[in-house]
């Protein structure tokens, strides 16, 4: 059943294509979940020119954070965290399986499917989560089948978030690795998502041995109340982005805190301080060309930075949060806004996106 909402109805969005002018006739479909009158959601979006359709929806039991999508175009969704359930969703079969975890774990947010040469012939898929006890970090190494967890690795940290198979060689790491955001803030059971004890944060990026969670390396900023959240890989710099969420106590500092930081065969380091940042990167894609995108969330923003975090171009967005890329094409999700190419259009929603979504090829 394919839903057509009206302009007062649609999804506010960004599309972006370099070099293409507003309203290009171009068409772009997208997995995401969202807010609506109450209720989550996961969906397909389609977007023509200037016009958005909701096509098949699933009803979900809570708020939803990370997705990934599998060869035969099933979805992956992991609950926000502190998470309790993971859904793999087949959109054009109508088919849906859950898996709820067990109680001395939580997941943080985000899952992958693990590419045929990092896991066994069975296949993988892979959860980042907490354990309730003591807030240390873990994969959870799942049958790719029944979702059911068969082994788990240490994250060697706490918080940790998302997940990238790195493509290629970076320095001493090989092609084939696990690398992990580790957020560093300190979360248990009685905790929740509050943010305490931030004295103890201890945020870092690992690479893991993808078939054995073998620790290859670990690295972290010099700043520790700078967490670690989500990666994405430049191809054309071969570096990763790391968006970046401030957790200072002085406000001065949070709000003008570097949202990137960049680690390749030099190891990791942070962008510039980036003035009215507002200290939160709610998402980030490599950026067509080379370079990053993040979407400053607090700041009502999208940053197009170059390959060394300096930024080359700031793009209003009210409440930015997704971002996509796929090719020369990108697309970035707000609220109150529909634009394409930085043409922006003024919309009255009754949707509101999650922090992730993933463009189908």
């Amino acid at each position: 059943m394919i839903e057509q909402p009206t302009r007062r109805q649609a999804l506010l969005l960004l599309g972006a294509l370099a070099g293409w002018p507003a309203w290009a006739d171009v068409s772009a479909q997208l997995v995401a979940t969202w807010v609506s009158e109450g209720r989550h959601r996961a969906g397909l979006l389609r977007m023509q020119g200037d016009a958005v359709s909701i096509r098949e929806t699933i009803d979900l039991p809570t708020r939803a954070h990370g997705l990934d999508v599998e060869s035969d175009g099933s979805v992956l969704v992991a609950a926000r965290r502190p998470g309790d359930w993971l859904l793999r969703w087949h959109p054009a079969r109508a088919r849906a399986q859950w898996c709820w975890v067990d109680d001395d774990r939580r997941l943080n947010g985000h899952v992958l499917r693990a590419p045929p040469s990092a896991a066994d012939g069975a296949g993988t898929v892979w959860t980042t989560e907490t354990d309730q006890a003591d807030a240390s970090g873990w994969i959870g190494v799942r049958d790719a089948d029944t979702l059911a967890k068969r082994a788990e690795w240490r994250t060697h940290g706490m918080d940790p978030h998302a997940m990238l198979v790195l493509p290629e060689r970076v320095g001493e790491v090989p092609a084939g690795a696990l690398l992990v955001a580790n957020g560093g803030i300190p979360t248990q059971s009685e905790t929740g998502r509050s943010h305490r004890n931030l004295a103890r944060m201890d945020p870092s990026l690992v690479a893991l041995d993808a078939r054995d969670g073998r620790l290859i390396g670990q690295w972290r900023l010099p700043d520790p109340r700078l967490s670690i959240r989500h990666l994405a890989f430049d191809p054309v710099s071969r570096q990763v982005g790391i968006a970046l969420q401030a957790e200072h106590d002085d406000e001065a500092l949070r709000r003008d805190a570097p949202l990137l930081a960049i680690w390749g065969a030099g190891g990791l380091q942070a962008a510039p301080d980036m003035p009215r940042g507002m200290g939160y990167g709610g998402d980030i894609c490599a950026r067509p060309g080379g370079g990053f995108l993040v979407s400053a969330s607090r700041a009502h923003a999208v940053l197009a930075t170059d390959a060394a975090g300096r930024i080359m171009r700031r793009l209003a967005l009210q409440d930015a949060v997704a971002l996509a890329c796929a090719g020369a094409r990108w697309w970035a999700a707000g609220s109150q806004t529909l634009a394409i190419d930085a043409a922006p259009v003024s919309l009255t929603a009754s949707l509101r996106l999650d922090n992730h979504w993933v463009a189908l090829g």
